[in-house]
Order: C-alpha cells, then sequence, then structure tokens
C-alpha cells in the first residue's frame, strides 16, 4: 500500500498547483482514496490530513509526497519523521525535489545518500536559525528592549526597591529585602544619574 499526503489551499492558483500535484500522484500509482489533504501549509503545525496518514501507515507501506516540505516545518522535522516511519517499517518517497529521497529502499546507496545530505541541511538550518536568534536577542539588548519572558513585579515591590535605591542601597541589598530578581530590577528601574566627573558638572552650592 502506498498512501500520500500533499497540502492545497482554496485559492485559484493553489487549485492549479493541486490539480498538476495531483495528476503526478496518481501517474505514480496512489489511489485518490489515499491521497491525503491538508488545507493549510506545511509550515503549519496543524495537519489533520497528515495525522490521518501517519495513523493508517503500517509496516511495508511507502509514503509518497510531491515534495518533502509537505511532511514537516523544517528540514529536521522531517528528516525526524523520517526516521520515525522507518522505525515503524514505514518509507518516504519523494516526486519533484532536486534531491530524491527513497528511505523505503536502505539497500540503495543513493537513496542513504540523499538522508544524509537532508540531515546536513537540516543541521545546518538549526545553526543558521540559532545564530539569527542570537543576533536578534543582541540587537534587542542593545537597543534597551526585554528579550524573553516578560517577568510580573508587584508594583508595590518595585515602589519600594526605587526607595531603597533613592536611599543609597546597593543592588544587591535591593535584592535581598525585595525578592525582586536582579534582572528585573535593572529592567523596571530607571537608570541612575550619572556621577559627575568633573568640577563644573557639581551642582551649585546654595548660598
Amino acid at each position: 500500500m502506498t498512501p500520500s499526503v500533499n497540502s492545497s489551499s482554496r485559492s485559484p492558483g493553489c487549485k492549479e498547483m493541486w490539480a498538476t500535484v495531483s495528476s503526478a500522484l496518481t501517474t505514480a500509482g496512489i489511489p485518490t482514496e489515499r491521497i491525503y489533504l491538508d488545507k493549510k501549509s506545511g509550515a503549519t503545525t496543524d495537519r489533520p490530513g497528515l495525522r490521518v496518514l501517519l495513523n493508517y501507515a503500517r509496516s511495508g507501506d511507502v509514503i509518497v509526497v510531491h515534495t518533502l516540505d509537505r511532511l514537516g516545518r523544517t528540514v529536521r522535522d522531517t528528516l525526524n519523521l523520517i526516521h520515525e516511519l522507518a522505525e515503524r517499517g514505514v518509507g518516504v518517497r519523494n516526486l519533484a525535489d532536486p534531491i530524491r529521497v527513497d528511505s523505503s529502499n536502505p539497500a540503495d546507496p543513493m537513496a542513504q545518500l540523499a538522508v544524509v545530505l537532508l540531515a546536513l541541511f537540516g543541521q545546518m538550518e538549526r545553526t543558521y536559525t540559532l545564530e539569527r536568534a542570537a543576533h536578534a536577542r543582541a540587537v534587542a539588548t542593545a537597543k534597551g528592549r526585554r528579550v524573553g519572558r516578560p517577568v510580573t513585579v508587584d508594583p508595590t515591590k518595585l515602589d519600594y526597591a526605587a526607595h531603597l535605591r533613592a536611599a543609597g542601597h546597593t543592588i544587591a541589598e535591593i535584592v535581598t529585602k525585595t525578592g525582586i530578581p536582579r534582572t528585573s530590577l535593572y529592567r523596571h528601574l530607571p537608570p541612575r544619574p550619572p556621577e559627575p566627573v568633573t568640577a563644573g558638572e557639581l551642582p551649585a552650592a546654595v548660598s
């Protein structure tokens, strides 16, 4: 048995694309009752058609997709799914990608090479994603934006922390007295006025 999965949309252009994909799948020998559809793209986690297909697939089956992006949001997701299916005895074969994958034939060295290349692309994708995220965090921090999950701070404690700092307490002392994390104090408390570095910056004496 060789079920398949594909994603489609309601727009006219996507309907034309679906007709092309459907023709390719039926030409590959997939009966229409075993072509599973999704109304959303592969980048969406809510994929009812893919869910039904994965529940239906049994050992010895081969899942045929027009392109591998129908299976996962990222190359890494797709590769993980291919490995999970292989452990169940289910193969995966694509039709239109530049790199042809056929995990149903472990004896074919070219098919295994394609899976290795897919793993390499997945690692590259992960590395670039981490680098972009780190760069975005650095830019946000440099601009004074909050990074990470927001921390809820009790306004009463925050007022008390501001009072303590105005009274000359150190940040470490304020953390101990209020229980507010150091990072939250730096985020919420206004910066201290800069210390004068020249005599001309000293406040004028009151006569």
